[in-house]
Protein backbone atom coordinates (compact mmCIF):
# COMPACT_ATOMS: atom_id res chain seq x y z
CA UNK A 1 0.00 0.00 0.00
CA UNK A 2 1.19 3.49 -0.83
CA UNK A 3 0.13 6.15 1.72
CA UNK A 4 1.25 9.37 0.08
CA UNK A 5 1.36 12.66 1.94
CA UNK A 6 2.34 14.87 -1.00
CA UNK A 7 -0.26 15.75 -3.62
CA UNK A 8 0.88 16.27 -7.17
CA UNK A 9 -0.77 17.68 -10.27
CA UNK A 10 0.73 15.47 -12.95
CA UNK A 11 1.10 11.75 -13.07
CA UNK A 12 4.33 10.18 -11.88
CA UNK A 13 6.40 8.15 -14.28
CA UNK A 14 5.18 4.56 -13.93
CA UNK A 15 7.58 2.45 -11.95
CA UNK A 16 9.67 -0.06 -13.88
CA UNK A 17 8.05 -3.44 -14.22
CA UNK A 18 9.79 -5.80 -11.87
CA UNK A 19 10.16 -9.54 -11.96
CA UNK A 20 8.27 -10.08 -15.21
CA UNK A 21 9.34 -11.24 -18.63
CA UNK A 22 9.26 -8.98 -21.66
CA UNK A 23 6.54 -11.22 -23.11
CA UNK A 24 3.88 -9.44 -20.99
CA UNK A 25 3.43 -5.88 -22.16
CA UNK A 26 1.74 -3.18 -20.10
CA UNK A 27 -1.44 -3.50 -22.13
CA UNK A 28 -1.99 -7.02 -20.78
CA UNK A 29 -1.62 -6.10 -17.11
CA UNK A 30 -5.34 -5.47 -16.67
CA UNK A 31 -6.18 -8.76 -18.39
CA UNK A 32 -4.24 -10.68 -15.77
CA UNK A 33 -5.97 -8.85 -12.92
CA UNK A 34 -9.33 -9.37 -14.60
CA UNK A 35 -8.64 -13.11 -14.79
CA UNK A 36 -7.85 -13.25 -11.08
CA UNK A 37 -10.99 -11.30 -10.21
CA UNK A 38 -13.18 -13.53 -12.39
CA UNK A 39 -11.62 -16.70 -10.97
CA UNK A 40 -12.53 -15.45 -7.48
CA UNK A 41 -16.18 -15.15 -8.55
CA UNK A 42 -16.34 -11.44 -7.76
CA UNK A 43 -18.28 -10.40 -10.88
CA UNK A 44 -21.38 -12.53 -10.29
CA UNK A 45 -24.66 -10.78 -9.48
CA UNK A 46 -25.78 -10.43 -5.84
CA UNK A 47 -29.60 -10.23 -6.02
CA UNK A 48 -30.17 -10.91 -2.31
CA UNK A 49 -27.83 -8.11 -1.28
CA UNK A 50 -29.53 -5.56 -3.51
CA UNK A 51 -33.00 -6.74 -2.52
CA UNK A 52 -32.18 -6.17 1.15
CA UNK A 53 -30.32 -2.89 0.57
CA UNK A 54 -32.86 -1.30 -1.77
CA UNK A 55 -35.70 -2.60 0.39
CA UNK A 56 -34.17 -0.90 3.44
CA UNK A 57 -33.83 2.39 1.55
CA UNK A 58 -37.44 2.13 0.33
CA UNK A 59 -38.65 1.53 3.88
CA UNK A 60 -36.60 4.48 5.14
CA UNK A 61 -38.10 6.71 2.43
CA UNK A 62 -41.63 5.56 3.25
CA UNK A 63 -40.97 6.09 6.97
CA UNK A 64 -39.65 9.59 6.33
CA UNK A 65 -42.70 10.54 4.27
CA UNK A 66 -45.04 9.07 6.90
CA UNK A 67 -43.27 11.02 9.66
CA UNK A 68 -43.49 14.19 7.57
CA UNK A 69 -47.26 13.82 7.18
CA UNK A 70 -47.80 12.83 10.83
CA UNK A 71 -45.82 15.74 12.32
CA UNK A 72 -47.66 18.39 10.34
CA UNK A 73 -46.70 22.06 10.57
CA UNK A 74 -44.04 21.67 13.25
CA UNK A 75 -40.38 22.61 13.71
CA UNK A 76 -39.85 18.94 14.49
CA UNK A 77 -39.87 18.51 10.70
CA UNK A 78 -36.23 19.60 10.71
CA UNK A 79 -35.32 16.16 12.08
CA UNK A 80 -37.25 14.65 9.17
CA UNK A 81 -35.32 16.91 6.78
CA UNK A 82 -32.02 15.60 8.13
CA UNK A 83 -33.16 11.97 7.89
CA UNK A 84 -34.47 12.42 4.35
CA UNK A 85 -31.18 14.02 3.29
CA UNK A 86 -29.46 10.74 4.20
CA UNK A 87 -32.18 8.74 2.43
CA UNK A 88 -31.78 10.87 -0.71
CA UNK A 89 -28.03 10.26 -0.56
CA UNK A 90 -28.67 6.52 -0.44
CA UNK A 91 -31.07 6.84 -3.38
CA UNK A 92 -28.29 8.56 -5.30
CA UNK A 93 -25.98 5.64 -4.56
CA UNK A 94 -28.70 3.22 -5.67
CA UNK A 95 -29.11 5.09 -8.97
CA UNK A 96 -25.32 4.93 -9.41
CA UNK A 97 -25.26 1.15 -8.99
CA UNK A 98 -28.20 0.72 -11.37
CA UNK A 99 -26.46 2.85 -14.01
CA UNK A 100 -23.37 0.64 -13.81
CA UNK A 101 -25.48 -2.54 -14.18
CA UNK A 102 -24.29 -3.81 -10.85
CA UNK A 103 -27.85 -4.83 -9.98
CA UNK A 104 -29.16 -6.17 -13.31
CA UNK A 105 -27.07 -7.45 -16.18
CA UNK A 106 -29.58 -6.30 -18.81
CA UNK A 107 -30.04 -2.71 -19.97
CA UNK A 108 -33.84 -2.42 -19.76
CA UNK A 109 -34.35 -3.19 -16.05
CA UNK A 110 -31.25 -1.14 -15.18
CA UNK A 111 -32.59 1.84 -17.10
CA UNK A 112 -36.12 1.49 -15.71
CA UNK A 113 -34.79 1.35 -12.15
CA UNK A 114 -32.47 4.27 -12.82
CA UNK A 115 -35.22 6.47 -14.26
CA UNK A 116 -37.56 5.80 -11.33
CA UNK A 117 -34.84 6.31 -8.72
CA UNK A 118 -33.03 9.29 -10.24
CA UNK A 119 -35.76 11.21 -12.05
CA UNK A 120 -38.88 10.48 -10.01
CA UNK A 121 -37.44 10.11 -6.50
CA UNK A 122 -34.41 12.43 -6.66
CA UNK A 123 -35.28 14.99 -9.33
CA UNK A 124 -32.10 14.28 -11.32
CA UNK A 125 -31.91 13.24 -14.97
CA UNK A 126 -30.70 9.65 -15.24
CA UNK A 127 -29.70 10.03 -18.90
CA UNK A 128 -27.76 13.27 -18.36
CA UNK A 129 -25.94 11.96 -15.28
CA UNK A 130 -25.13 8.61 -16.91
CA UNK A 131 -23.64 10.35 -19.96
CA UNK A 132 -21.52 12.59 -17.73
CA UNK A 133 -20.44 9.76 -15.42
CA UNK A 134 -19.51 7.46 -18.32
CA UNK A 135 -17.15 10.14 -19.66
CA UNK A 136 -15.64 10.49 -16.20
CA UNK A 137 -14.96 6.75 -15.97
CA UNK A 138 -13.30 6.70 -19.40
CA UNK A 139 -10.85 9.50 -18.51
CA UNK A 140 -10.72 10.14 -14.76
CA UNK A 141 -8.96 13.38 -13.76
CA UNK A 142 -8.18 14.20 -17.39
CA UNK A 143 -8.07 17.99 -17.66
CA UNK A 144 -9.74 18.04 -21.08
CA UNK A 145 -11.98 14.98 -21.03
CA UNK A 146 -13.28 14.41 -17.49
CA UNK A 147 -16.41 16.54 -16.90
CA UNK A 148 -15.93 16.17 -13.13
CA UNK A 149 -12.75 18.27 -13.25
CA UNK A 150 -13.76 20.72 -15.93
CA UNK A 151 -13.30 24.29 -14.65
CA UNK A 152 -16.65 25.77 -13.74
CA UNK A 153 -16.50 27.81 -10.55
CA UNK A 154 -13.81 25.52 -9.11
CA UNK A 155 -10.38 24.85 -10.62
CA UNK A 156 -8.44 21.62 -10.26
CA UNK A 157 -4.98 22.38 -11.67
CA UNK A 158 -2.60 25.33 -11.97
CA UNK A 159 -3.27 25.37 -15.71
CA UNK A 160 -6.99 25.78 -15.11
CA UNK A 161 -6.31 28.44 -12.48
CA UNK A 162 -4.17 30.42 -14.92
CA UNK A 163 -7.10 30.53 -17.36
CA UNK A 164 -9.81 31.28 -14.78
CA UNK A 165 -11.87 34.43 -15.23
CA UNK A 166 -14.85 36.05 -13.55
CA UNK A 167 -16.56 34.07 -10.80
CA UNK A 168 -14.19 31.09 -11.17
CA UNK A 169 -11.21 33.36 -10.59
CA UNK A 170 -12.77 34.84 -7.44
CA UNK A 171 -13.96 31.51 -6.01
CA UNK A 172 -10.70 29.79 -6.98
CA UNK A 173 -8.77 32.00 -4.57
CA UNK A 174 -10.75 30.67 -1.61
CA UNK A 175 -12.12 27.39 -2.99
CA UNK A 176 -10.79 25.18 -0.19
CA UNK A 177 -12.70 27.24 2.40
CA UNK A 178 -15.77 27.54 0.17
CA UNK A 179 -15.93 23.89 -0.92
CA UNK A 180 -18.32 22.55 1.73
CA UNK A 181 -20.56 25.66 1.72
CA UNK A 182 -20.84 25.29 -2.06
CA UNK A 183 -21.81 21.62 -1.65
CA UNK A 184 -25.04 22.73 0.03
CA UNK A 185 -26.17 23.79 -3.45
CA UNK A 186 -25.17 20.54 -5.18
CA UNK A 187 -28.61 18.91 -5.03
CA UNK A 188 -30.25 21.95 -6.60
CA UNK A 189 -27.40 22.18 -9.11
CA UNK A 190 -28.01 18.59 -10.24
CA UNK A 191 -31.71 19.31 -10.74
CA UNK A 192 -31.00 22.55 -12.63
CA UNK A 193 -28.55 20.82 -14.97
CA UNK A 194 -31.00 17.96 -15.43
CA UNK A 195 -33.71 20.25 -16.78
CA UNK A 196 -31.13 22.08 -18.86
CA UNK A 197 -29.93 18.79 -20.37
CA UNK A 198 -33.39 17.85 -21.64
CA UNK A 199 -32.63 19.89 -24.75
CA UNK A 200 -29.28 18.20 -25.34
CA UNK A 201 -28.26 14.93 -26.97
CA UNK A 202 -27.21 13.57 -23.59
CA UNK A 203 -30.85 12.72 -22.83
CA UNK A 204 -32.28 10.17 -25.27
CA UNK A 205 -35.84 10.26 -23.88
CA UNK A 206 -36.41 13.92 -23.03
CA UNK A 207 -40.22 13.67 -22.84
CA UNK A 208 -40.17 10.71 -20.46
CA UNK A 209 -37.37 12.12 -18.33
CA UNK A 210 -38.90 15.58 -18.29
CA UNK A 211 -42.27 14.18 -17.22
CA UNK A 212 -40.69 12.25 -14.35
CA UNK A 213 -38.71 15.32 -13.26
CA UNK A 214 -41.82 17.49 -13.24
CA UNK A 215 -43.72 14.81 -11.31
CA UNK A 216 -40.95 14.77 -8.70
CA UNK A 217 -41.06 18.50 -8.09
CA UNK A 218 -44.86 18.67 -8.11
CA UNK A 219 -44.91 16.04 -5.34
CA UNK A 220 -41.93 17.54 -3.50
CA UNK A 221 -42.99 21.19 -3.44
CA UNK A 222 -46.66 20.30 -3.27
CA UNK A 223 -46.04 18.26 -0.13
CA UNK A 224 -43.85 20.92 1.46
CA UNK A 225 -46.22 23.84 0.98
CA UNK A 226 -49.36 21.80 1.71
CA UNK A 227 -48.19 20.43 5.04
CA UNK A 228 -45.95 23.30 6.19
CA UNK A 229 -46.33 27.04 6.44
CA UNK A 230 -44.29 28.95 3.81
CA UNK A 231 -41.55 29.86 6.32
CA UNK A 232 -41.15 26.32 7.67
CA UNK A 233 -41.31 24.92 4.14
CA UNK A 234 -38.40 27.10 3.04
CA UNK A 235 -36.34 26.16 6.10
CA UNK A 236 -37.09 22.46 5.49
CA UNK A 237 -36.03 22.89 1.86
CA UNK A 238 -32.75 24.56 2.85
CA UNK A 239 -31.86 21.93 5.47
CA UNK A 240 -32.87 18.96 3.32
CA UNK A 241 -31.24 20.06 0.08
CA UNK A 242 -28.19 21.51 1.83
CA UNK A 243 -27.40 18.33 3.76
CA UNK A 244 -28.20 16.17 0.72
CA UNK A 245 -25.61 18.12 -1.30
CA UNK A 246 -23.01 17.81 1.45
CA UNK A 247 -23.66 14.07 1.67
CA UNK A 248 -23.17 13.60 -2.07
CA UNK A 249 -20.01 15.71 -2.05
CA UNK A 250 -18.62 13.83 0.95
CA UNK A 251 -19.08 10.57 -0.94
CA UNK A 252 -17.73 11.59 -4.33
CA UNK A 253 -15.03 14.18 -3.50
CA UNK A 254 -12.62 11.79 -1.69
CA UNK A 255 -12.44 9.51 -4.72
CA UNK A 256 -10.32 11.62 -7.11
CA UNK A 257 -9.94 15.18 -5.84
CA UNK A 258 -6.29 15.86 -5.07
CA UNK A 259 -5.08 12.82 -6.99
CA UNK A 260 -2.81 13.22 -10.04
CA UNK A 261 -4.28 15.01 -13.05
CA UNK A 262 -3.80 13.69 -16.58
CA UNK A 263 -2.70 16.23 -19.15
CA UNK A 264 -3.41 16.00 -22.86
CA UNK A 265 -0.84 13.75 -24.55
CA UNK A 266 -0.14 11.56 -21.50
CA UNK A 267 -0.23 7.90 -22.48
CA UNK A 268 -1.26 5.35 -19.87
CA UNK A 269 -2.75 1.88 -20.16
CA UNK A 270 -6.20 1.24 -18.68
CA UNK A 271 -5.01 -0.17 -15.37
CA UNK A 272 -2.60 2.66 -14.59
CA UNK A 273 -5.02 5.34 -15.77
CA UNK A 274 -7.63 4.13 -13.29
CA UNK A 275 -5.36 3.25 -10.34
CA UNK A 276 -3.09 6.30 -10.38
CA UNK A 277 -5.96 8.81 -10.46
CA UNK A 278 -8.17 7.15 -7.81
CA UNK A 279 -8.06 7.02 -4.02
CA UNK A 280 -9.54 4.36 -1.75
CA UNK A 281 -10.99 5.28 1.64
CA UNK A 282 -10.62 2.94 4.61
CA UNK A 283 -13.04 2.81 7.52
CA UNK A 284 -14.81 -0.52 7.80
CA UNK A 285 -18.54 -1.25 7.74
CA UNK A 286 -19.70 2.29 8.59
CA UNK A 287 -17.70 3.91 5.79
CA UNK A 288 -18.82 1.14 3.41
CA UNK A 289 -22.46 1.94 4.21
CA UNK A 290 -21.98 5.72 4.15
CA UNK A 291 -20.20 5.69 0.77
CA UNK A 292 -22.13 2.81 -0.75
CA UNK A 293 -18.94 0.96 -1.66
CA UNK A 294 -17.47 3.94 -3.53
CA UNK A 295 -14.74 4.03 -0.93
CA UNK A 296 -13.29 1.17 -3.01
CA UNK A 297 -12.90 3.65 -5.85
CA UNK A 298 -9.90 1.98 -7.48
CA UNK A 299 -11.68 -1.36 -7.78
CA UNK A 300 -14.90 0.34 -8.87
CA UNK A 301 -13.09 2.11 -11.70
CA UNK A 302 -11.37 -1.06 -12.81
CA UNK A 303 -14.59 -3.13 -12.64
CA UNK A 304 -17.56 -0.71 -12.82
CA UNK A 305 -20.18 -3.47 -12.97
CA UNK A 306 -18.83 -5.33 -9.94
CA UNK A 307 -21.53 -5.58 -7.21
CA UNK A 308 -20.81 -3.55 -4.10
CA UNK A 309 -20.35 -6.47 -1.65
CA UNK A 310 -17.54 -7.92 -3.80
CA UNK A 311 -15.42 -4.78 -3.76
CA UNK A 312 -13.78 -5.51 -0.40
CA UNK A 313 -12.35 -8.81 -1.58
CA UNK A 314 -11.37 -7.26 -4.91
CA UNK A 315 -9.46 -4.57 -3.02
CA UNK A 316 -7.07 -7.09 -1.47
CA UNK A 317 -6.42 -8.76 -4.83
CA UNK A 318 -5.92 -5.44 -6.61
CA UNK A 319 -3.58 -3.98 -4.02
CA UNK A 320 -1.43 -7.11 -4.06
CA UNK A 321 -1.34 -7.13 -7.85
CA UNK A 322 -0.34 -3.46 -8.02
CA UNK A 323 2.48 -4.23 -5.58
CA UNK A 324 3.67 -6.94 -8.00
CA UNK A 325 3.71 -4.41 -10.84
CA UNK A 326 5.22 -1.57 -8.82
CA UNK A 327 2.15 0.60 -9.51
CA UNK A 328 1.39 3.14 -6.72
CA UNK A 329 -1.85 2.27 -4.94
CA UNK A 330 -3.23 4.93 -2.60
CA UNK A 331 -5.74 4.55 0.22
CA UNK A 332 -6.27 6.51 3.40
CA UNK A 333 -8.91 7.33 6.03
CA UNK A 334 -12.07 9.36 5.37
CA UNK A 335 -10.94 12.52 7.16
CA UNK A 336 -7.45 12.26 5.68
CA UNK A 337 -8.95 11.95 2.19
CA UNK A 338 -10.80 15.24 2.67
CA UNK A 339 -7.65 16.88 4.01
CA UNK A 340 -5.75 15.80 0.93
CA UNK A 341 -8.47 17.08 -1.40
CA UNK A 342 -8.74 20.44 0.40
CA UNK A 343 -4.96 20.81 0.54
CA UNK A 344 -4.82 20.28 -3.20
CA UNK A 345 -7.59 22.82 -3.80
CA UNK A 346 -5.78 25.38 -1.68
CA UNK A 347 -2.50 24.73 -3.50
CA UNK A 348 -4.17 25.13 -6.90
CA UNK A 349 -5.70 28.43 -5.81
CA UNK A 350 -2.39 29.87 -4.59
CA UNK A 351 -1.46 31.58 -7.91
CA UNK A 352 -4.85 33.30 -7.93
CA UNK A 353 -4.32 34.60 -4.40
CA UNK A 354 -0.80 35.75 -5.25
CA UNK A 355 -2.07 37.63 -8.34
CA UNK A 356 -4.46 39.84 -6.38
Amino acid sequence: MVESTVLVESLPTPAPEKGRGEEREKGSDFSELSRRIADAGLLRRRPLYYTVRFGAVALALAGGVAAFVALGDSWGQLFVAVALAVVFGQLGLAAHDLAHRQVFSRRRPSEAGGLLTANLLLGMSYGWWMNKHTRHHANPNHEEKDPDVSPDILVWSHKQASRATGLARFVGRHQAALFFPLLTLEGLNLSFNSFKALRSRAVKRPVLEGTLLVAHFVLYFGGLFTVLSPGRALVFLAVHQGLFGIYLGSVFAPNHKGMPMIEEGTRLDFLRRQVLTSRNVRGGVLVDAFMGGLNYQIEHHLFPSMPTPALGRAQALTEAYCAELGVPYHQTGLLASHREALRHMRSVGEPLRAAR
